[in-house]
């Protein structure tokens, strides 16, 4: 286990109040991607993220590893006063979700998939592409969507490495994130995908770049919108739904501040303040 990860030490009790904040964490700023929409569909809501970037990229750490730590930033979020956790990263959904649900039952907790069903029923060739990090793609939560809805279809899978990386370092355009994005498109356009599926929260903001290495005729999909409708559902069926009112946000990163506060201000707003995360 990391030395920066702790062991889960107490199960703070969610708040039961429709006027108490959303919690939202992520191996990074990706899950900002998601966070996007949720703004959207939730004007509302109070958010509470954390940048786990200290720790990222989460695609090649262990499951356990994962385990804990998701249990951590959930204890996190719970003291800070969260009715509700989204977990906006693909990769501590498939390891952590169904721990975390299990830890705190009366919680609603909403997670990621890859859009692999969506896909499956847009592609014209039949072959689908799926971008993401080693550790969801190996995930047996990955393995079960693909039963579920990858029978008809190909799926070619990629994992994106160094992806996560140049979102953190707030490398949206260089030189050298154009020809690492190409490189991860172009063996899966090769493949015959016309559809391709961003398996990973950060990918998103990369979105541009990935659009002009794939060209017009390729599909891209990821899952940020719906995920905002199912934390909605979530909400409103819990009867934790605030009406009325502007919605704030609340920022930590485990990284050093200095190192994600200039990430941040671009992928959200100018003004956005982050804290250092205090576990």
């Amino acid at each position: 286990m990391n030395s920066g990860t702790p062991a889960a030490g107490h199960c703070p009790a969610p708040r039961s109040s429709a006027d108490a904040s959303i919690g939202v964490f992520d191996s990074g700023l990706g899950g900002l991607s998601v966070l996007r929409h949720a703004r959207v569909a939730l004007p509302a809501e109070d958010f509470l993220y954390v940048a786990d970037s200290g720790f990222a990229p989460y695609g090649e750490r262990s499951a356990d590893w994962i385990r804990e730590r998701s249990a951590v930033l959930g204890e996190f979020l719970l003291d800070q006063g969260a009715k509700a956790l989204l977990i906006a990263c693909n990769t501590a959904t498939a390891a952590a979700a169904r721990t975390l649900r299990e830890r705190w039952p009366a919680l609603p907790i909403v997670g990621m998939e890859p859009a692999v069903k969506p896909a499956a029923a847009a592609t014209r060739s039949g072959t689908v592409g799926v971008l993401a990090t080693t550790g969801t793609l190996s995930s047996s939560r990955f393995a079960a969507l693909l039963d579920s809805f990858g029978r008809d279809i190909r799926v070619v899978t990629r994992p994106g490495s160094g992806l996560v990386e140049a979102v953190e370092r707030g490398d949206f355009d260089s030189p050298a994130t154009r020809a690492q994005v190409v490189s991860h498109i172009e063996p899966l356009i090769a493949e015959g995908a016309d559809v391709i599926v961003l398996g990973c929260t950060h990918y998103p903001f990369l979105r541009p770049l990935i659009e002009q290495a794939a060209g017009p005729a390729i599909r891209v999909i990821d899952t940020g919108d719906a995920v905002a409708r199912q934390l909605a559902r979530s909400l409103g069926q819990a009867g934790l739904l605030r009406s009325g009112g502007k919605g704030d946000e609340r920022f930590w990163t485990s990284a050093p501040v200095s190192q994600s506060a200039p990430a941040l201000r671009r992928l959200w707003q100018p003004l956005a303040r982050v804290d250092a995360l205090p576990v």
